[in-house]
């Protein structure tokens, strides 16, 4: 016969509220703990005092508030990956900012090594004269060579003309011709304006006999006509702003003698003889004698040569 009792109550016993509370705080540590490991949260401190509070409510009605504080299990704050990794960004622009002040003069623009350039070299540099108005005057006659021989018959010439600008006597007419034009293509600023101004031919048969070319009375109707023309120019505003007279000699014929219509005229230029070029301008020097030779595959270079600020 079985002397057991049939209703034996178990020896299993809940626990108390206070140990369910204490288990319940140390739950929460370290779900605090394994949260910081995972990713950023919020401090363990603030969670732990924020939610020790509502364990008696967790534990049911009957739980008599305890008089001695239950403290949670002490937290250790361990580095996480972004805790380490917002540890490093942030140290990062000390780091940058230590190495742009140990480099700071090497890298900075303001302090770039001065420029190479000596006063010589800047004393060599040509600049092109701001020449944007070129006019040029074609005499009949060989050149000023014969003007220089016969000067009781061109006056103008020999005593005001030639001491006012720069006198290229190896130069031939059709030298004369292309660097008027090159000095009206390379102007700057625009417009650039290039007047061709030529000599009357001399009238036809006996009238003509006394202005004919090669003769005195040939050289004196030359010199009048440039100490009319010259004048005229140079006392406009374009000039002494930024004008150059090229003065040279050509063969200048009567449009009859070639067949073209009555009143025109034709004016020839010619390699040979030289019949040399005089320079007059504001960027010319004046009562100058250059032996330098027009260049021309590079007229900006001899412009720069003879006209100068």
């Amino acid at each position: 016969m079985n002397n057991m009792p049939e209703n034996r109550k178990s020896s299993f016993r809940a626990p108390s509220p206070r140990v369910t509370a204490a288990l319940a705080a140390a739950m929460l540590g370290v779900g605090v703990a394994v949260g910081a490991a995972i990713g950023p949260a919020p401090s363990a401190s603030f969670a732990v005092g924020q939610l020790v509070p509502l364990l008696p409510s967790l534990t049911g009605a009957r739980a008599k508030p305890s008089t001695t504080p239950v403290q949670p299990p002490a937290v250790t704050a361990q580095a996480t990956p972004a805790a380490a990794a917002r540890s490093s960004a942030g140290a990062a622009p000390s780091a940058q900012t230590s190495t742009g002040a140990a480099t700071g003069q090497a890298s900075s623009p303001e302090e770039t090594a001065p420029s190479s350039t000596t006063p010589s070299s800047k004393a060599k540099a040509t600049t092109l004269a701001p020449v944007t108005h070129v006019w040029l005057i074609e005499l009949a006659g060989s050149g000023f060579g014969e003007a220089a021989a016969q000067a009781s018959a061109a006056p103008y010439i020999d005593a005001q003309a030639v001491p006012a600008g720069t006198l290229l006597s190896g130069w031939s007419a059709l030298d004369g011709s292309a660097l008027a034009s090159e000095a009206a293509l390379l102007a700057e600023p625009s417009p650039q304006l290039l007047d061709t101004i030529v000599q009357p031919p001399c009238p036809e048969g006996a009238a003509g006999a006394q202005c004919a070319s090669g003769t005195p009375g040939g050289l004196a109707a030359a010199d009048e006509f440039l100490k009319a023309s010259i004048p005229t120019i140079t006392a406009t505003a374009a000039y002494r702003e930024n004008g150059l007279i090229v003065v040279t000699f050509a063969s200048i014929a009567s449009g009859s003698a070639t067949g073209l219509p009555t009143g025109a005229s034709t004016a020839t230029l010619t390699a040979q003889p030289p019949a040399g070029v005089l320079l007059i301008s504001p960027f010319a020097s004046a009562g100058a004698k250059s032996s330098t030779a027009f260049d021309p595959t590079s007229p900006k270079q001899s412009l720069e040569t003879l006209l100068r600020r």
